[in-house]
């Protein structure tokens, strides 16, 4: 099970990720620098305790109406070889660890193995700043061999009228910046 530490990092998720998200294709908000909260999210565990990974919902609050994105990172102690330029959020200076890579995890080995095996049942979801403590909140119906298929990632979230049931979905929480809860698909199984 992974530890977490609650230690410094520099620059913050936050920061790099306000940096790297107006870059993306699937970015819905306006120019300029996005207002990024921290919203909800959970952990998986990288069987071989080299890989931090965290699927992290952060809300941009710069726009009239907020937006929720979904961001799997890859922790990494050294730079992942092979991956496109864009993978790379950026590297922060953690307390204890020190350098880290921090990568989009749809282009991180560990990150998406560990994805498909949660959405396969083999993979317990854990609590975003707590070690080693399941958070029984992230639900996959209907678990299923997902060989021959893809897993994606819903990447701008919305409050979900359907978030709870369909086969294969992956559904989660977060919190609005006016303290309203919802959930919503995160992740979906489908064909190729």
């Amino acid at each position: 099970m992974a530890f977490i530490h609650h230690t410094t990092m520099k620059p913050t998720k936050l920061e790099l990720l306000a940096e790297w998200l107006p870059k993306q294709s699937w970015y819905v908000g306006g120019a300029g620098t996005p207002e990024l909260r921290k919203a909800g999210g959970f952990r998986l565990d990288d069987p071989e305790g080299e890989v931090g990974i965290e699927f992290m919902v952060v809300v941009d609050t710069s726009a009239e109406e907020p937006v929720a994105y979904l961001v799997p990172m890859g922790y990494r102690g050294a730079a992942l070889e092979g991956v496109p330029g864009e993978a790379l959020i950026g590297t922060s200076e953690h307390g204890v660890l020190g350098t880290r890579w921090i990568y989009d995890g749809v282009h991180d080995p560990v990150v998406t193995a560990q994805l498909r095996a949660l959405m396969r049942g083999e993979a317990v979801p854990q609590r975003q700043s707590e070690s080693d403590t399941p958070d029984p909140t992230v639900i996959v119906h209907g678990t299923s061999p997902v060989d021959g298929l893809e897993v994606r990632i819903n990447r701008a979230l919305r409050s979900a009228e359907a978030a709870e049931g369909t086969p294969g979905s992956l559904v989660a929480g977060w919190t609005w910046p006016d303290g309203t809860a919802v959930r919503a698909v995160l992740a979906t199984v489908a064909q190729r």
